[in-house]
């Protein structure tokens, strides 16, 4: 084991701050870079440029006074900027003031002058209450903690523990050196245990909330509690710590998202996988694995846009915690809905289509909202309730299933989803009343021989009933010409758009009256009798 002086603790803050107190500080370095001094000199705006203004020009206290107001975050980045800034970054007073209000603990006067400095005393603990606070999901530390039971876990892991009044693990058979050494407990606060043994054992069974209070007891606080621990670790090696944080920082999406999904007790797990299938195309080759080693949970949590953006981190900030609990209360909301839609008499497509926009226009609204912070369960369903009115109010306009599915595709629908703006569900109607007019045209009583001269690909254009996609749009088929024409009408209204369908139809009923015409006409020639 590598020992470390209160020397080398600056040499760890460099290693800290190369591997990051968040997932953003991965990529940062504890200095600025190695021309800092000369950028600092030289180019900097804050130096000469300004004529002697600018915060490197401030003194230590009055800058000391501005950099309170940071968080780490913040502050980290800040001191990476130059060598100046970097060493007023690092004071001790900062950092204690952050490790309050990180920990509801403040350290001793003790602890940041003399044992450990205040900012190695935040980045160690940071990183290891980030790892506990989400030990239900981290395998690696799982095996640290839970490997030598009921024995405790290595000395190194166990000095961590000495911190926590709650820990997942059962009692643990401690040597009373150990627990002396480990918690600063006296042979005097546990002499009942070993009074209570038969034989001569050095070996006591303890429960780790009972070390807890015994710890806290004797040490006064649990600020000194901290304290204790720290000056333990000042000659450790925390290079395996910060490796398991590093990995948990690349993969904690992926983690809390998988163990969300498939570690819900047993009544619920099979709600959730209902509800998070509920109506949407999936294949099930891959959610037939649900649950297992080999499953695809990178493919599951593509199903839903909200999954997509918990995966890749987009949530809460990037806070994975708040960001899964913000999912949890988005399926909670699901539910709600696929229950309001089954007591409805709707059919089954009218059911999956009114499910399928609800959540569209829901995600649409609390899009940008849920990336800031967590979305309640009553928020969601607040706004589901909204999108759900304005969903059937399209479908009542569209009056039927297959121009529903046609106008999904106008950026009015959209617009009107999250607006209800009635301005945009009149373009819906505009819309669909000029799919009418083309209708109508073309069931005139005296356009009847056009429609038994039209080849039936293009007939079925002009109906109201059917579906123009846009992937039918592009080609030089007669159809597609059709199509476009069309397409075009129905979303502009220019009258000159619908001249050009009439025209072009026209055309196409008269090219195929001259081609039965002559059909007809050579048929006769060669059918005649020879004289």
């Amino acid at each position: 084991m590598v020992k470390v002086g209160r020397a080398g603790m600056a040499d760890l803050d460099t290693a800290w701050e190369r591997e990051g107190l968040l997932e953003q500080f991965s990529r940062m370095s504890a200095a600025p870079d190695e021309d800092g001094r000369r950028t600092e000199e030289s180019s900097s705006p804050l130096n000469a440029d300004s004529g002697g203004v600018g915060l490197l020009y401030l003194s230590d206290e009055v800058l000391l006074g501005i950099l309170e107001l940071l968080d780490p975050v913040s502050l980290l980045r800040l001191g990476r900027t130059c060598w100046a800034l970097f060493r007023v970054c690092s004071c001790d007073s900062l950092w204690v003031r952050h490790f309050q209000g990180s920990f509801g603990v403040g350290l001793p006067n003790g602890t940041a002058s003399s044992t450990v400095l205040a900012k190695t005393a935040f980045r160690l603990v940071f990183m290891w209450r980030t790892l506990f606070r989400n030990i239900h999901c981290n395998r690696s530390l799982q095996e640290k903690l839970f490997a030598e039971v009921p024995f405790p876990p290595r000395v190194y892991w166990s000095q961590w523990l000495v911190l926590e009044e709650c820990v997942p693990l059962p009692s643990a058979l401690l040597l009373c050196s150990d627990v002396e050494k480990l918690w600063g407990i006296p042979r005097e606060l546990f002499r009942e245990k070993l009074e209570d043994k038969s034989e001569e054992c050095e070996t006591l069974k303890f429960e780790w909330r009972e070390l807890y209070k015994l710890a806290l007891s004797h040490h006064g606080s649990a600020a000194m509690v901290f304290k204790h621990v720290l000056t333990q670790h000042q000659d450790s090696d925390h290079s395996e710590l910060e490796s398991m944080y590093h990995q948990y920082m690349q993969c904690r999406f992926q983690w809390l998202f998988t163990y969300w999904l498939f570690r819900q007790p047993a009544p619920f797990n099979r709600q959730l996988r209902a509800i998070f299938l509920q109506w949407r195309k999936h294949s099930k080759k891959k959610v037939a694995m649900w649950g297992e080693t080999l499953c695809d949970v990178r493919y599951l949590a593509s199903l839903h846009p909200i999954t997509t953006d918990y995966w890749r981190g987009h949530l809460a900030r990037g806070d994975e915690n708040v960001g899964i609990h913000t999912v949890e209360n988005y399926f909670s909301m699901c539910k709600s809905l696929v229950a309001w839609i089954l007591g409805r008499d709707w059919g089954k497509l009218k059911r999956r289509k009114v499910y399928k926009d609800t959540l569209e226009g829901v995600y649409m609204l609390l899009k940008r909202e849920m990336k800031e912070t967590l979305v309640a369960h009553k928020r969601f369903w607040q706004v589901a309730k909204v999108q759900m009115s304005r969903v059937c109010a399209l479908e009542e306009t569209a009056a039927n299933y297959v121009n529903w599915k046609m106008i999904e595709t106008l950026p009015y629908y959209k617009l009107y989803l999250v607006s209800g703006s009635a301005v945009y569900l009149e373009h819906v109607k505009g819309f669909l009343r000029r799919k009418r007019m083309v209708h109508n045209w073309i069931f005139l009583e005296e356009n009847a021989w056009l429609r038994q001269l039209l080849p039936d690909e293009l007939y079925t254009l002009l109906e109201y009933d059917t579906k123009i996609a846009q992937d039918t749009l592009h080609g030089s088929s007669l159809s597609t010409q059709l199509s476009r024409l069309i397409w075009l009408y129905l979303h502009s209204g220019q009258q000159l758009y619908l001249e050009t369908v009439k025209s072009m139809v026209l055309q196409c009923a008269h090219a195929h009256l001259s081609y039965l015409t002559a059909s007809t006409l050579s048929q006769s020639i060669f059918e005649a009798p020879v004289a």
